[in-house]
């Protein structure tokens, strides 16, 4: 304990420093990677070229931020990613920053430790997804909220409801911001008056971004909510043991994004905090109200139907920072030097995937993991083959693909020129952003 104690004292000592060399490996990894874009990355590059209020189903943060990079820097593999960098590093800084507010500077370097030593960080700052700018907007949020709650700070409401605003244009999930706010305000007495007049300044931010995500479905025939209400509504009747296989798989995909040893802790804070939720302090209340019970929800909901593994990763954030106080009192003093150990252990690995992959002829086979990275450049560049033995002229022409959505977006990005390449859907449905209006090649009538 003494030892990790002297650890944890210096690199408190060098916090300055910390993060920016975590963003330097970081931006060093993904701009040395040779892993292409995954469907979803080509996919919100493809709508930030078409930019708009929302979209068919996310709000538009994720695209808004790969147009402005790609707009300075160019439309480069590792340009699409380096917002993830940039959120990422930002997110680091206010998850500290929360934790020291909280339960002091040990606390906050033990947070930074948990949450470097998490593989699901190390995707989190690689692909350029919905996730990274969530994560780091729905920090800044419990910052604020933080400030304002319990440092009586009247101006930090309006930067807690900008930045919920924030991560509500990142994901529709962000709605849950002021929803657990309203609970927290509700179960504290001392700080119920707060919903008279504060929690209205929080709450127009947010209200604005409803209103402007309302008025483009009400336009295009509420094709987000129908999509969101998608992953809610069982396709197909489910047995108990197909419930218990989706609640197993969750667990599972819990178990590698965290690591082991980190997911069991924080699975024990949440129950620690249900069992003894009246007991808790103001602050340690609002922590569990916006993560653990939410995780807790998301478990349950995984037992009902299937359920993405990355839902709860937002709600690991004041998981992360309860632990780290929990810690400080005494509790998971044998567990944590090991947990940390093994999910560096796991952090490394991932990052090593890659090149241990190449430097073992391993990449390609069925043993790798990444081969949903490596198919849309080869695949363009013979696509392109094609295209310049029919001698038409390329920059002129534009490209229609029938299939998944990712098929025309990966050809977008990697074809020569970055055509305009639209999607024929054989339902007639609407299943995509590429069935909306101005996806449609109708005014290219002629060309080829």
């Amino acid at each position: 304990m003494f030892y990790f104690d002297q650890l944890l004292h210096g690199i408190e000592r060098r916090s300055l420093w910390l993060i920016p060399a975590v963003a330097l490996l970081r931006l060093v990894f993904v701009a040395s990677s040779e892993l292409d874009l995954i469907g979803d990355e080509a996919y919100y590059w493809e709508w930030s070229r078409r930019p708009d209020w929302c979209y068919f189903s996310k709000p538009p943060m994720v695209a808004w931020l790969i147009g402005g990079f790609t707009w300075l820097l160019g439309d480069e593999t590792w340009v699409v990613r380096l917002p993830a960098v940039v959120l990422g590093a930002v997110s680091l800084w206010f998850l500290q920053a929360t934790a020291r507010g909280f339960f002091g500077p040990r606390a906050s370097v033990l947070c930074l430790l948990l949450i470097l030593a998490t593989p699901a960080q190390v995707l989190a700052n690689f692909l350029m997804t919905i996730d990274p700018p969530l994560y780091c907007f729905w920090i800044m949020t419990l910052y604020f909220l933080r400030r304002a709650l319990f440092a009586d700070d009247s101006r930090a409401w309006w930067w807690a409801g900008f930045s919920a605003a924030a991560a509500l244009l990142s994901k529709q999930a962000a709605l849950l911001l002021p929803l657990m706010l309203a609970v927290f305000l509700l179960l504290d007495a001392q700080r119920r008056h707060y919903l008279r007049r504060e929690f209205c300044w929080f709450l127009l931010p947010v209200v604005l971004v409803v209103v402007q995500i309302v008025v483009w479905n009400h336009a295009h025939d509420w094709v987000m909510f129908g999509h969101s209400k998608s992953h809610f509504t069982p396709h197909d009747a489910i047995d108990g043991w197909q419930r218990l296989k989706h609640g197993l798989e969750f667990i599972a995909y819990q178990l590698l994004l965290l690591s082991p040893l980190i997911w069991l802790m924080t699975l024990g804070v949440t129950l620690q905090g249900l069992v003894q939720f009246k007991t808790l302090s103001a602050e340690r209340r609002f922590l569990w109200l916006f993560g653990p019970v939410l995780i807790l929800a998301v478990i349950a909901l995984s037992l009902l139907q299937k359920v993405q593994g990355n839902w709860p990763m937002p709600f690991y954030l004041s998981a992360l920072i309860l632990l780290a106080g929990d810690w400080l009192d005494g509790h998971w003093s044998r567990l944590m030097k090991p947990a940390l150990a093994f999910g560096a252990m796991l952090v490394v690995i991932t990052y090593a995937l890659p090149l241990a992959l190449k430097l073992l002829h391993l990449q390609g086979t069925p043993l790798d993991p990444t081969k949903r990275f490596n198919q849309w450049r080869t695949m363009a560049a013979s696509i392109d083959a094609g295209r310049r033995k029919t001698g038409v002229d390329l920059a002129d022409s534009f490209v229609i693909a029938t299939g998944h959505r990712y098929l025309a977006s990966g050809l977008a990005f990697y074809l020569a020129g970055h055509p305009p390449v639209f999607r024929f859907e054989t339902s007639g449905m609407v299943q995509s952003q590429y069935e909306l209006g101005y996806f449609c090649p109708s005014p290219r009538k002629g060309k080829n």
